[in-house]
């Protein structure tokens, strides 16, 4: 069997100490209040360490978002340790140590199993599914019930060491994302791991080993037994923290994206000419280019991008039967909308201006004098040019439409007049989306504006 071939075993975690001079890992990099919950549990009698994602990301190089800390100490005893703390969860229980803004997760070492049905119990479905897990137990215990190896990772604040029960460290140098135990049984406890797993590669450019990949695209459709709500979390996880792109990719290769996003890989997959992917994938390099720059992402934007494509294809199909252009584009959007929140659980706040930003792309044809400054001061009117500039990406039939309103937002009499000397102030409209890149609904008639 070859090192790629290996899957930790389970039932018997063997402790690999790693020492400071070895994993180079240094309170400097930590954050103080981290450093503070450490000290102060073990001050109080019990075991603090540094776990997860915090220890894996400092030994590759990159600042943790997060510090999460482990402990003996039971959540009751957590927060009869701190004055600023709180106990939160029911499927996992936790505490939360809040100083300010930041807030540091405290997680009781959990065991791999348990009979306790009670509230503070393991339960877990015929499936296979575990929801609810409060069973405490060993470190040892801990780090084989947690995902993948390289989250199983425990910097101590008694010796500065770091402790590996699992071959973690070993992956992490080789940047390889493994699950802990047997993958179907795993997934099957948890299929939001799959979502992880394509999170974690595209974030950290590791590689998903073999045999806890291979199982994702048969079991996918577990997905849709989760939570909407979750599946909503885990959505802008993926596509809100600077790696959009990849996470697509990573979707897209394990089968998971028609099931976190169904009706758009179906219209990605009709669309021949690839001018819908094209502009997503634009838009998502968008994303990540602001995430980058520290500049805000509006998750409304985020999901007319990521629905666009769904919208077009509903739109030309209401269009093919007849419906009127002005109505098909509203009933697309409602459409579109209704079908993903069963999915994903897609708040009105977002949903809302994700359809206006659809719904006033016809509006930028017609350039009226009147229409171009009511265009120009209605509240989603930034983000739906936005939206046009990005749909150059599919198809240059909206060059001439960019140009104007470049040009109107600067001066909009110049630009209303360099139109009307034109003779193209009141275009006719059109009723079907431009079939070249399947991403131009039509413009809505006068009285519809």
């Amino acid at each position: 069997m070859t090192d790629s071939d290996r899957q930790p075993d389970p039932a018997a975690p063997a402790l690999h100490l790693i020492p400071r001079d070895v994993h180079g890992v240094s309170r400097k990099q930590m954050s103080r209040n981290a450093l503070k919950v450490l000290y102060h549990l073990r001050e109080s009698g019990f075991s603090a360490y540094l776990v997860g994602g915090a220890v894996r990301d400092l030994l590759i190089g990159r600042m943790p978002k997060d510090f999460d800390v482990a402990t003996d100490a039971t959540p009751e005893q957590v927060k009869s340790i701190f004055r600023n703390c709180r106990l939160i969860g029911r499927r996992f229980r936790l505490a939360h140590v809040v100083f300010g803004r930041e807030i540091i997760e405290v997680a009781t070492f959990r065991a791999n199993g348990g009979d306790d049905d009670g509230e503070e119990g393991r339960e877990v479905l015929e499936s296979g599914r575990l929801v609810r897990d409060n069973v405490y137990g060993s470190i040892e215990e801990d780090a084989i019930r947690r995902d993948f190896t390289a989250n199983a990772l425990y910097y101590s604040i008694a010796d500065f060491s770091v402790h590996d029960y699992v071959g973690g460290f070993a992956d992490v140098q080789a940047r390889t994302l493994r699950l802990i135990g047997e993958p179907e049984a795993r997934y099957r406890e948890d299929p939001v791991r799959m979502l992880r797993a394509s999170r974690l590669a595209a974030k950290l450019g590791f590689t998903v080993e073999a045999a806890t990949a291979e199982p994702i695209p048969r079991l996918a459709p577990l997905l849709k037994d989760s939570s909407p709500s979750r599946l909503f979390e885990e959505t802008m996880k993926l596509f809100l923290a600077g790696h959009a792109v990849a996470s697509f990719e990573h979707l897209e290769r394990f089968g998971l994206l028609s099931v976190l996003l169904p009706d758009t890989a179906q219209a990605l997959a009709s669309n021949k000419s690839g001018a819908l992917r094209k502009m997503l994938l634009q838009g998502l390099r968008n994303t990540d280019a602001r995430l980058a720059a520290g500049e805000p992402v509006s998750p409304a934007f985020l999901f007319a991008v990521l629905l666009w494509p769904a919208y077009c294809h509903a739109l030309a199909q209401l269009q093919a039967q007849g419906v009127h252009a002005a109505e098909a584009q509203r009933r697309a959007a409602d459409r579109v909308t209704l079908r993903q929140v069963t999915r994903t659980a897609l708040p009105r706040r977002f949903s809302l201006p994700m359809q206006e930003i659809w719904l006033l792309q016809p509006r930028f044809a017609l350039r009226q004098r009147k229409r171009v400054h009511r265009m120009l001061s209605h509240p989603r009117f930034r983000a739906a040019f936005d939206f046009l500039e990005l749909r150059l990406a599919a198809s240059n039939a909206h060059a001439n439409d960019v140009a104007f309103w470049r040009q109107a937002q600067k001066d909009p009499e110049a630009a209303s007049a360099t139109e009307a000397q034109s003779g193209r102030c009141a275009p006719k409209a059109s009723s079907s989306p431009d079939r070249s890149d399947a991403s131009a609904p039509g413009a809505p008639s006068d009285g519809d504006s």
